[in-house]
């Protein structure tokens, strides 16, 4: 099961955090589009800037982490 999951990724962090991303995004705009309040409480306005920023750094993070160039 275990093998499977890895080649769907394709052994790599950075694809499955972005496809991680993806499915949490399309989730949170059903769930937006059903009922905009739902997700309001869950990143404050003032706490979002810096969730964009520990995105950016995991993300940067994992792609580097497998870069042989860099």
């Amino acid at each position: 099961m275990w093998t499977r999951i890895k080649s769907f990724f394709r052994d790599s962090e950075t694809i499955f955090w972005a496809r991680l991303q993806a499915a949490i995004g399309i989730i949170a705009s059903i769930v937006t589009y059903v009922d905009p309040q739902v997700l309001s409480p869950v990143i404050p306005g003032e706490w979002f800037p810096w969730f964009l920023v520990l995105n950016g750094v995991l993300t940067e993070f994992l792609r580097r982490r497998r870069a042989e160039d860099l």
